[in-house]
Formats: structure tokens, sequence, C-alpha cells
């Protein structure tokens, strides 16, 4: 018999969701992972190409926001290569953007058993990807003020930082988590993760007063550049012994972030050689953005490390070690 829509609004709620989302596949589970990874790639591309866009000249490639020109959305011949840079990037912004709805939208089934997760995407979509783009418009609007163009750099690396808690606690169950080291570890931790934050800010004024200002005409923060790259090392280096200790020290204990640790050593060693290399050899762009991208993966790494010095609290799993759980 068809159906009607009267046969439709006798349904129960309940029913009438199900038929709603009956579109969906068995596995939603794996849709989720797969878009939740291609955001993640997506926010990080996006670092990689606002770089571009900086590297290159091109920070005005688009004159206008939300328009390209004042008469145009998409870039002009007499824009060149620099308008299809800019735009490029703009592209990116719609891209992140919609990946992140699909996630949302995925999780729209399952918010009530994974409220976690649901308010994550949220806050990726809402709180990070659309104010991401508004500040976007201001750099333009401003004419790549420094101070706004390192704030966007700034919170791409946190939506990142975001993403990344999503992708780990979408293989976890819901419900209270336990610590599973020792509290000293955990201070060592969150230290090492006050000179990250240092190292990063450090280095988001010294690229702010450095020859890469995204076009020829726009004033740096006129701060000695060659005197914050030696104080954005600093930190670098505290950064890297606190790492490489946090790593010995949870071999030797065999605690749960150890593998992700030496994931972290291997971020931040590269990134310490790029650096080390591009200050020597003048700033070239492509280390300057390599430079960049790996501070996004060095961050969402450190965010992963935090987050496993906790486990979830299985229902009859087995307690966290009493030395642990005395301290908690």
């Amino acid at each position: 018999m068809p159906e009607t829509a009267a046969s439709v609004e006798s349904l129960s709620p309940a029913a009438r969701h199900g038929r709603f989302w009956n579109w969906l596949p068995d596995h939603v589970d794996t849709r989720i992972r797969v878009f939740a990874w291609l955001s993640f790639l997506a926010e990080t591309i996006i670092i990689g190409t606002g770089g571009a866009v900086r590297l290159s000249g091109s920070g005005l490639g688009c004159s206008e926001w939300p328009l390209c020109t004042p008469e145009s959305l998409v870039p002009t011949i007499e824009q060149g290569y620099h308008g299809v840079i800019e735009f490029g990037n703009r592209t990116m912004t719609g891209v992140v953007g919609l990946l992140a709805l699909a996630v949302v939208i995925l999780l729209w089934r399952i918010r009530r058993e994974r409220r976690d997760l649901f308010t994550l995407s949220v806050v990726i979509l809402l709180g990070g990807i659309i104010p991401q783009a508004i500040v976007g418009g201001i750099t333009v609007i401003t004419r790549l003020n420094p101070f706004i163009v390192g704030f966007h750099y700034t919170a791409s690396l946190l939506l990142v930082c975001v993403t990344a808690a999503f992708l780990l606690r979408m293989g976890q169950p819901a419900g209270p988590r336990e610590r599973v080291v020792p509290a000293w570890f955990a201070m060592l931790t969150h230290v090492t993760g006050l000179a990250l934050v240092l190292t990063i800010a450090f280095g988001v004024l010294t690229t702010g007063s450095g020859p890469h200002s995204g076009d020829a005409d726009i004033k740096r923060h006129g701060f000695d550049a060659s005197i914050l790259a030696h104080v954005h090392s600093w930190p670098g280096y505290i950064l890297a012994a606190l790492v490489l200790t946090l790593a010995i020290l949870a071999w030797q204990m065999r605690l749960q972030p150890r593998t992700w640790l030496l994931v972290l050593i291997l971020a931040i060693g590269v990134q310490v050689g790029v650096g080390v290399i591009q200050a020597r050899n003048g700033l070239p762009e492509v280390l300057v953005g390599i430079h960049m991208v790996l501070a996004a993966l060095s961050t969402a790494t450190y965010t992963i490390v935090v987050l496993m010095l906790k486990k979830p609290v299985a229902e009859g799993a087995a307690p966290a070690p009493a030395a642990y759980a005395a301290d908690a």
C-alpha cells in the first residue's frame, strides 16, 4: 500500500525519526570516521594554503571580502596568480566548513549517546570554522594587519587541536575518565604545554616582523625579527628537552602516552631542524611554509598526549593503579 502524508503523520515521533534517517547506512560510524579524518586533513591543508597566500605576497590578491573584487566573486585576469592563490585559500575554507557540517549531520542521530562527540563537532563548526572565515574577512578589510594575521593562524592551530581531540575520543567510549599517570607526570606534561604555547607565540611574532608580510606594501610589527628569532628558539629548545624527558620517563614507567610522545619527539625534532635551516638561509618561503604546517601537527600531537593522561572508566574495568588514584 503506498505511503501517504497522513499515514506518515500517524507514526510516533520515534518512528518518524527512524524513517527520516533511513538514508544513512547501517555502518554510519565508518562515515563519521571518514569525514572526521577528511576534516582534520582539510584543516591542516588550509594552514598550508594560508601560508602560501602570505609567502607568495598574495594576501590582497582578492582586495575585497566576501567578494574578490568590488564587481566579482572570483579573481579576474588583472589580478594574476595572486588572485588565484588567495581565492584558492578562500575556497578551502568552504571545503573545511562543508566537511565539518557533514560530521555534525552524521552525529545528529547519536547525539544523545555520544553527546561529547556531538558537542565537539558543533564547537568545531560554530566555534571554529565560521568565526575563522569572519576573521579571514577582517584580515583583508584591515589590509593584512599583522596582529590579525597572527590571530588567524593561531586560531587555525586551535581548530586542528580540537579536531585531533575529536579523532581520539571517537575511538573511545563515552563517560567519565580517570587519570592513569602520576600527578607529577601530568603536571610536567602541562608545563611542556606552556613551553609549546610560548614557542608558537614568539614564532607568530617573529613571522609578523619578518620579510613575509603577505603583500609588499604592508607594514610589519616593527619588532626586530632577528632578535625575535633567537627569543623564539629558547622556548623551542626547552620544549624539545621537556618532551624528550617525558618520553624517557613514560617508557621507563610504561605509561599510556609513551607511543604518542615518540611521535611528538619526531614532530618537534623535525620542526627544530627546519627552524634552524630556515633561519640560517634567509627564511626561504618553502621552509617557512613547512614550519607552519609542522607547528599544527606538533600541537595536534601534544593534544593527543594530554588526552592520553586519562582513560575512559569502562563499566566493570579494573581501576587505575593505587599510586595514581591516591593523588587524583
